[in-house]
Order: C-alpha cells, then structure tokens, then sequence
C-alpha cells in the first residue's frame, strides 16, 4: 500500500469510527451484547471446572466471549454494513472519489479494532467483577495484543469477504449470522470446548474462532487450565499461524469478491 493509500484508509478508518459513535444505538448494542450474554452464561453456569478447582466456568466463559465480540463486530456488523452501503449506493458514490479498496479495507479494520478494544475492556471489567476474572501478566497482555490484531484482520476481511454472498441488504443479517451462530458452538465459545464430539471441534479447528476463543482462554485462565484444551496445551505458536493464514485468505478473498456496486 502507498503513502497516499494509507493516508486514505486512515481517514477512512476515521469516519468510520465517527459514524459508530454518533449512531448511540448501535454503539451501544456493539458494545453491550456480548456482555450481556456474559452475564447470562456466567450465571448459569457459575460452578468450577473441576473438583476442587478455583476456576469456574464463568471465568472460562468470560475469556472466551471475547472472541464472538470481535466475530460479531467484524464479521457480522461489517457485512451487513457493506451490503446496506453496496444496495443504496453508497459505495458507487464512494467510488467517485480517490478512495481504493484497499484503503475502504483498511478502514473498516481500524473500525473493528476500536470496537473490538472497547468491548475487550468492558468485558474483561464485567469477568473481574462478577465473576472474578484474573488479569493476565505483562506477557499476557502481550499475548493479548497480537490475537487481538490478527483476530480483528482476519474476521474484518472474511466479514468484507462475505457481504457479497448476500444478493441484498434485507437478506444480509440471514446469510452472515448463520455461520457465526454455528461456529459459536461448535468452537467452544458457548459450549466447553470438552464437552464437544472430536469430529466437530476437528471441523471448527480449520476455522480462525476456535483458534480465538482458545487464545484468549489462555490470556485469562490458569496455565493448569491448557490440560483441558483439545491438545492440552494452549498452542500460542499454532494459533498465531492460524489466524495468520486466515488474515491472508481473508484478503485474497476480499480482492476477489469486492464490487463497489450492486448486483441488480
């Protein structure tokens, strides 16, 4: 990307911000949904992991849903967002000005990521206060950092990616919240990742949430905690390189797929 590209896809990136902000609706909704259902899940399912464990799977919950805040955002809000924009003419109009898709992509990452760092601090603040979440070391935090990065890249552009599958805006929400309402369950976010069929979590571990909710699990929880994860360690290594490949998919696919105008 070039001086200029970059220059336009901060400004994009500004303007995307300033709209969230200014819609206090589905600025709040954004933010507020996620910990919603923390709350929810948490207080159903408030006891430990194991006997004798101080850990509960509240906590575990907690750390987890950090991961569906970001795909919801990324993914859902951004696809449903591009498809509205794509049906009323929005981006044919955008396309009349300097703008490129690469700096309309970069400024839909930046959006993410500012949602996505607001949500992270409002449900950390709900797991350490309802339910007594650990704050993580200086190495967690660090560890926390780049998941968040490669986490928003990669669901931002399958997000972009995947608004072109919906032929209008009224059918977006159908189409974008199917897949992510699967890979909730089926990658341990809504359901430990223990009590799933081997064949299902095989299938959600060649998808970037399992990867996620299990990065995050290991920013949040006791290292003891990686024993009950599929390969009983929490695989920081593997996970970078899987949602690294997914950053790079997810912009081949973006590239391919884009298209400032309507079908119709």
């Amino acid at each position: 990307m070039s001086t200029l590209g970059l220059a336009l896809g901060l400004s994009r990136g500004r303007v995307e911000i300033l709209q969230l902000v200014r819609q206090r609706d589905a600025l709040i909704f954004t933010f507020a949904f996620p910990a919603i259902l923390t709350v929810l899940l948490g207080a159903i399912f408030d006891e430990p992991v194991a006997p004798g464990s101080d850990t509960t799977h509240s906590q575990v919950f907690a750390a987890g849903m950090i991961a569906y805040g970001i795909l919801s955002t990324a993914f859902i809000s951004v696809g449903i967002g591009i498809a509205v924009d794509r049906s009323d003419g929005t981006l044919k109009r955008l396309r009349g000005t300097p703008a490129t898709a690469w700096s309309y992509f970069t400024g839909k990452i930046l959006l993410v990521l500012f949602a996505a760092v607001c949500e992270t601090v409002l449900l950390v603040a709900v797991g350490v206060a309802l339910f007594g979440l650990r704050l993580p070391s200086a190495s967690g935090w660090l560890t926390l950092g780049w998941l968040l990065v490669l986490s928003v890249v990669a669901c931002t552009l399958l997000g972009i990616a995947a608004s072109s599958l919906a032929r209008s805006a009224r059918s977006a929400p159908a189409v974008l919240n199917l897949p992510v309402l699967v890979l909730q369950f089926t990658s341990g976010i809504f359901v430990h990742i223990t009590s799933l069929p081997a064949a299902m979590v095989n299938v959600s571990a060649v998808f970037p949430v399992k990867w996620m909710g299990q990065g995050f699990r290991s920013v949040f929880l006791p290292d003891a905690l990686a024993a009950q994860e599929v390969a009983g360690s929490w695989e920081h290594g593997r996970t970078a390189l899987v949602l690294g490949a997914w950053c790079l998919a997810g912009l081949a696919l973006s590239l391919l797929t884009f298209r400032w105008n309507d079908r119709r």
